[in-house]
């Protein structure tokens, strides 16, 4: 088991976290004609969208409040009420997604009772979705808001089941999940004949697409409709430790059994998870999920002979750490530094000494104490990188200096197997032991002696 240390430092040198608000914002990009609401002042947003922005080369519509001091001090109803009819005037939208931040939160604004005093002026609203989710500043991350988000989606939205529809299930997506990520998850569930409700969908709402017309809201993703029949399926799937909440919700609402998978990086997690899908489906795998696991395991063991021994640092949000970090354990490599944004349960479970709640300057400290050879981290660890110079291969969020980071994936079968690929090219691009000369492979010493090599297989 992990020990989880948290540092007193007096400050952060350059950040690991990113603000609950922003995690909760992007969890609402993933609904279809929803218009993600931050309720405080102007600067509470302006950081996060211009990350948002440059991670996704996409349009955000994130909308703000504006409170100013007065309205700090007086409270910010009138505020909400301005700005949730200006949205719905402008956009026509199906959904605003209402995120507090240490602003209004400090102050212990009633949001609730807002809510319902401006649907009572407003009867115009009432086709509008208003879904209300707490997430100051000062408490988690980009996570922790993310997972908020999605269980308030889910407390406030999903309606009393009517009719059991035993071909549907439910998956619920963590924030380390991308729009790469969740189309594969979704080509594997209809693999085996069932039908997907994912919450939240980025793979149709921020998978890069270019609309033929203006469009104010998010589209694409998963919709209200979709959202409130969520009751109606089998079985519900949370992917990472984040969703544990929402799916208990969900089952406590409409009776709908889950499972949480910790991860979906690596031969036994996306066995676990084509075991569930079996179960569920009441069918074998399909013979082209068969050859993509046989793939993975060929690109295993071509790749183990490059992974076993290398040193690797880690930085992310605790789901994708953890599932970096396991799948690294599997491949050979050792994790002598772990970094993570905030702490959770899942921690605990990483096969590491050490795990430390801290920041990039943590990351880098560790890295050069531990004798690390290859940093994994966001965009924010490329100066660390450049200072002891070390490779590093970009996860998470944010990722503003490589195109595509919305399309890059990590679960499934195919996506580890390139994941391995990716990777592995990497270490043998800057490690010491990977240039020309210094491998020994088998056989290698009889072939330059004139011999053959021995006869090898997998």
């Amino acid at each position: 088991m992990a020990e989880v240390l948290t540092p007193r430092k007096n400050l952060s040198i350059n950040p690991l976290k990113m603000s609950p608000p922003l995690g909760g914002s992007l969890a609402f990009m993933g609904l279809d004609g929803c218009v993600p609401l931050i309720h405080g002042s102007q600067g509470c947003s302006a950081f996060g969208l211009a990350m948002a922005v440059l991670h996704y080369r996409e349009t955000i519509p994130f909308q703000n409040t504006a409170m100013s001091e007065v309205t700090t001090i007086l409270g910010g109803v009138d505020n909400l009420e301005e700005a949730c009819l200006n949205i719905v005037n402008r956009t026509k939208c199906r959904i605003i997604g209402i995120c507090t931040t240490g602003l209004t939160e400090t102050r212990g604004e009633d949001l609730k009772g807002d809510l319902r005093h401006i649907r009572r002026r407003h009867p115009e609203l009432a086709d509008v979705e208003l879904v209300y989710v707490s997430t100051p500043d000062f408490v988690g991350g980009l996570q922790t808001g993310w997972s908020k988000a999605v269980s308030a989606m889910v407390d406030q939205i999903v309606l009393p089941p009517t009719v059991r529809r035993e071909r549907q299930i439910n998956i619920l997506a963590g924030n380390h999940l991308t729009a790469g990520d969740i189309e594969e998850i979704r080509d594997l569930v209809e693999a085996f004949g069932l039908t997907p409700i994912v919450l939240p969908d980025l793979s149709n709402s921020l998978d890069g697409q270019v609309p033929d017309r203006y469009i104010a809201t998010t589209y694409g993703g998963t919709t209200v409709d979709d959202i409130r029949a969520m009751g109606n399926s089998a079985f519900t799937i949370g992917i990472g430790e984040q969703m544990t909440e929402a799916a208990r919700i969900l089952q406590t609402k409409t009776g709908v059994p889950f499972e949480v998978l910790d991860r979906l990086t690596g031969l036994v997690a996306v066995d676990r998870f084509v075991a569930l899908l079996q179960r569920l489906s009441g069918q074998s795998a399909p013979e082209r999920v068969r050859k993509q696991r046989r793939q993975l395991v060929d690109a295993m063991l071509d790749g183990h002979f490059y992974f076993s021994g290398i040193r690797v640092a880690v930085a992310a949000d605790p789901d994708l750490l953890f599932a970096m970090a396991s799948w690294l354990g599997e491949m050979g490599a050792t994790v002598v530094t772990a970094v993570s944004s905030v702490e959770t349960p899942v921690l605990a479970g990483l096969a590491v000494d050490q795990i430390v709640i801290g920041d990039m300057d943590d990351l880098e400290r560790g890295a050069e104490e531990q004798n690390a050879d290859l940093l994994i981290a966001h965009s924010h660890g490329r100066m660390a990188a450049e200072r002891l110079g070390l490779p590093l291969y970009r996860v998470g969020f944010p990722m503003f200096d490589r195109l595509g980071a919305n399309h890059r994936r990590t679960v499934g079968y195919r996506a580890t197997r390139d994941l391995i690929f990716e990777l592995g090219n990497l270490i043998i691009e800057h490690t010491r032991e990977a240039e020309p000369g210094a491998w020994t492979l088998p056989g290698e010493d009889n072939l330059e002696e004139g011999g053959h090599a021995p006869a090898t297989s997998h």
